[in-house]
């Protein structure tokens, strides 16, 4: 009667070459995960972006109310999902530029709500050191981590 079965070195060869295997995925498998956050970063500043872009037009138009002391600009990246009533309306129907605020993807508290996931400048501000204040004339990600292509997430 002759015995099947695999012996000790087919099995420790066999385990080598899955553990080799295993160190050349791993690192692809992070650095693919990492592309996917960056993909839905850059889709998240575009979007937010191009909403704070469409309220400073509606504020130039006069569709949006205006002060003598406002930059044109959200006064909070709340407006954007609320909206603001359209003064050229006679029903005065609300305008909403987003329908939520996207969490920044790079932020690893899932606790905090996802306005405060992203970092504000105001018109005001420089861009080199960017600062809240009155109005929301840009956005960035608070991440301290730089992507893929050698640059922060903080100046995308």
């Amino acid at each position: 009667m002759k015995l099947r079965g695999f012996t000790l070195i087919e099995l420790v060869v066999t385990v080598a070459i899955i553990s080799i295997l295993a160190t050349g995925i791993l690192p692809m498998a992070k650095m693919m995960a990492q592309r996917e956050k960056e993909k839905e970063l850059r889709a998240s500043l575009r979007n937010m972006r191009e909403a704070i872009d469409a309220y400073k037009k509606l504020f130039d138009e006069g569709r949006v109310r205006k002060s003598s002391r406002e930059s044109g600009y959200p006064p909070n990246l709340a407006v954007l999902v609320e909206g603001v009533e359209d003064e050229k309306d006679p029903k005065k129907q609300k305008i909403r530029f987003l329908r939520k605020i996207p969490t920044d993807p790079m932020n690893t508290d899932l606790n905090i709500p996802a306005e405060q996931t992203w970092g504000l400048r105001s018109y005001a501000s420089e861009a080199i050191d960017p600062q809240a204040g009155d109005d929301v004339f840009d956005i960035y990600s608070l991440s301290t981590n730089t992507g893929l292509n050698g640059r922060p997430y903080r100046v995308w």
